[in-house]
């Protein structure tokens, strides 16, 4: 058996330079392969076979991909574990991976309590599919063992020594085993167990598998005592308040005066109850009306605890989470640096012992660097990019550590699309034609036209809101359709004709307008076919595959989604929107604990509530029951869960669960749950939707706001520097400056960075009457360097 020991990479704070890895092999002398580096010797050691050279490549190679994909270089280096490792991290492995771990999560939905019904609610509802004993255990049973191999390939591929340091992976096995256990338990009782441990564990196969979660929640992990502080002055604040006003408005001898007190301040668990609800404004005025009726002055009591928790406290607390995160989103992001560092590092380090070189020279072979980006998986124009930067060391063949390292460079920079060139014609008719589908007016006039289509059916739309499907008429809706659809059809063609199929399909609002045009004309032409020729009289009730009614309005749908093709064309409106999407993009870890925070508190939720409400016999209702017949028979207090008919938001199934969490998430109406499950089960059913707030819409929805900032000031910092560059780059192309160019250049430069390092360097600049002569090029890179 072949035993490698790690390649531990190290940073030196003063020189940077890569620490030591080192390889012990155990059997016959053509399977052992053994490197050592060592920066103090100056030294490169190989011990090996004719092969050497190959292996170097790909443990250069390995380290490059590790780079890219800011993973951690500690794992095996010998051939077959890096064949086994390029094998498990290929897009195969890991979207398997991805699509197992989806899947275990899934059958929260399929398992009893079972979400498969058309409503949740308990009036309607019909009894939901319920899988048979064995089918969801099979399925997890086998996720279950994908996980076990997943497990023994990443213990396998780092080490003994390095799977004990990992807490995430320790706790892998606890989880996997735990499961096993628990599955075994299930199947042993015929599926009619009470509780199934094993749901709640779950989530964690989402947050071990992916890095970005991780250090988000480690994030969120240091975050946590400075939001508890301010959540400790919260608690302090609502008992304070909540003693004021049992004083306030305690009972007295008057019936008509006690109606704060009855309502609101009876107990102290209502009392805190009906703080803890305005505090999230959720019963604001109702809370104070009946004091408020008897005496102005009542209202300062309840504006003073709106001002203090509402408006100071919990902005306070927003403020705070975007500090504290804002700091530790940075450090992480400076981790995945150095990981990058170290992989460019480390790949360069193994090259140069390529064919026994000495690793005093401290180069690498051009040949080699190129055989190495031949053989990484990336994305094509980076490889390109790097290649041609590497290029430009080909009259000298070699390259040092530093150029070594620029070449990657590439990696962070933003990949600049650039659209075919528009075709030739050698007709001047269509020549001429070419350059008027091609200007930007048409699109203005497509714009223009898709606004009066969208106005269009808004008119009808109106107009048809007070009548019945069998009422309305069609026939001028359809001709009116026809006739924009048409002209999106020849405004697609001609800039096909203007920019050829490449240039028409190299832009992505292309793309969207000419993917709805040709969905519409096909439902058009199915309407058309459907029913025939359009006439006056035509029934909108009429059936074929679909109605002619339901046809018609998704035609109207697509119309007005395809109005977004605007948003491009405004400036504002699209920098907007790039933001949104950037955000999405960003926003994966966040959304993936949020969603495990959902499925742990469904899972307890579910355990919990199961069935604790129920419809009283005499409100099941029929299909053709109304409200008012529902309320004459059975009576029920205004504002209460029963009377605003929220029995579908329960805990009866997984998938009620979840949209009953959402609600209490945007806290309307949130104290009609909490005040239903705590009479119907117990007053300590108050904990779980407090702590489900607190964790939601205190902890969650501040962290989404910070996040949002933090994109937002992220996006307009790049956008400024790119700027920057821009200008740069155009003075960079004179050979000498003048005054007032240098001087406009740092004012450019104070205004877009913000930077007090760029308004003493101007201030520097005029104290040394440095304008009465001319500028270099050389001074000008000194300044703007210091600057950056």
């Amino acid at each position: 058996m072949e035993t490698d020991s790690l390649l531990i990479g190290s940073v030196n704070g003063a020189s940077g330079d890569y620490g030591s890895g080192s390889g012990t092999g155990r059997g016959g002398a053509s399977a052992s392969r053994r490197m050592s580096y060592s920066v103090a010797r100056e030294s490169c050691s190989v011990e090996g076979g004719s092969d050497d050279e190959d292996l170097y490549i790909q443990q250069a190679v390995v380290f490059i991909e590790d780079a890219i994909q800011y993973r951690s270089i500690n794992h095996r280096v010998d051939a077959s574990s890096l064949r086994m490792y390029r094998w498990y991290y290929s897009r195969i492995c890991q979207w398997g991976l991805g699509l197992t771990i989806a899947m275990v999560l899934l059958l929260a939905f399929v398992e009893r309590p079972s979400s498969l019904s058309i409503s949740s609610d308990p009036r309607f509802r019909s009894p939901p599919w319920e899988p048979p004993c064995g089918l969801t255990e099979s399925i997890e049973m086998v996720c279950l063992i994908i996980f076990s191999f997943d497990l023994a390939v990443k213990s396998y591929l780092i080490g003994w020594e390095e799977f004990r340091k990992s807490k995430w992976l320790v706790g892998y096995t606890v989880i996997i085993s735990f499961s096993i256990i628990d599955w075994v338990l299930s199947v042993s009782m015929v599926c009619d167990e009470k509780l199934r441990i094993r749901r709640l564990l779950r989530p964690f196969f989402l947050l071990q598998n992916s890095s970005l979660m991780k250090k988000t929640l480690k994030c969120i992990k240091r975050t946590l005592p400075e939001i508890a502080s301010v959540i400790l002055l919260l608690a302090l604040h609502l008992c304070l308040f909540t003693m004021i006003g049992m004083l306030l408005f305690a009972k007295t001898e008057d019936p008509k005066k006690n109606e704060e007190w009855r309502l609101h301040f009876r107990t102290m668990p209502d009392s805190l109850t009906s703080l803890l609800v305005l505090l999230t404004t959720a019963n604001n005025p109702d809370v104070m009306i009946p004091a408020y009726s008897l005496h102005r002055a009542y209202s300062i009591f309840f504006v003073a605890f709106s001002v203090i928790g509402t408006y100071c406290l919990m902005n306070l607390l927003t403020a705070i989470i975007y500090n504290q995160f804002r700091g530790y989103l940075l450090m992480s992001v400076q981790t995945s640096i150095i990981r990058r560092r170290l992989g460019i590092r480390a790949a360069f380090q193994v090259l140069t012992c390529q064919a026994a070189q000495q690793a005093a020279e401290e180069h690498v072979l051009l040949d080699s660097v190129l055989r190495v980006m031949s053989r990484v998986q990336m994305k094509s124009y980076y490889r390109a990019a790097i290649t041609t930067e590497a290029q430009q060391y080909a009259d000298v063949g070699y390259m040092d550590r530093e150029q070594f390292r620029k070449i990657f460079d590439e990696l962070d920079k933003d990949r600049i699309k650039e659209h075919p060139p528009l075709p030739q014609y050698n007709s001047p008719v269509l020549q001429r034609l070419q350059v008027v589908f091609s200007h930007y007016y048409l699109t203005i006039l497509g714009n223009a036209v898709a606004l009066a289509n969208v106005m269009c059916i808004c008119t009808i739309l109106v107009l048809n809101s007070e009548k019945s499907i069998a009422e309305r008429d069609n026939y001028i809706m359809e001709i009116i359709n026809l006739c924009f659809i048409l002209y999106y059809l020849f405004e697609m063609c001609v800039k096909i004709f203007a920019f050829g199929w490449r240039g028409y399909l190299s832009y992505r609002n292309n793309i969207f307008d000419g993917f709805l045009t040709i969905l519409l004309l096909v439902l058009q032409i199915t309407i058309y076919v459907t029913y025939r020729l359009p006439y006056s009289h035509w029934d909108p009730s009429s059936h074929g595959v679909m109605s002619l009614w339901e046809m018609v309005r998704l035609v109207n749908m697509l119309i007005v989604f395809r109005f977004l093709r605007i948003i491009p064309d405004i400036k504002l409106m699209a920098l907007v929107a790039s933001t949104l999407l950037d955000l999405l993009k960003n926003l994966r870890a966040f959304a993936g604990i949020l969603v495990v925070v959902y499925y742990v508190y469904a899972v307890f939720g579910i355990w919990l509530f199961e069935g604790a409400i129920k419809p009283p016999p005499e409100i099941s209702v029929l299909s053709n029951t109304t409200m008012e017949n529902i309320t004459s028979n059975f009576s029920m207090e205004c504002g209460t869960y029963e009377q605003l008919g929220y029995w579908p938001n329960n805990f009866d199934d997984f998938a009620a669960a979840i949209i009953l969490l959402y609600d209490v998430m945007i806290v309307n109406n949130w104290q009609a749950f909490m005040d239903a499950y705590s009479r119907y089960t117990t007053e300590w059913a108050k904990i779980y939707f407090v702590s489900w707030w607190l964790t939601s819409s205190v902890m969650w929805v501040n962290l989404f706001v910070a996040l949002i900032l933090e994109e937002r000031v992220r996006e307009c910092e790049r956008r400024s520097m790119n700027k920057t560059k821009c200008y740069w780059q155009k003075l960079h192309q004179r050979r000498e400056f003048d005054c007032r160019i240098i001087y406009a250049f740092l004012c450019y430069l104070c205004k877009c960075l913000y930077s007090p390092r760029s308004a003493r360097l101007l201030h520097c600049a005029l104290a040394k009457n440095w304008w009465t002569t001319a500028w270099t090029k050389d001074d000008l890179i000194c300044v703007f360097e210091a600057t950056l």
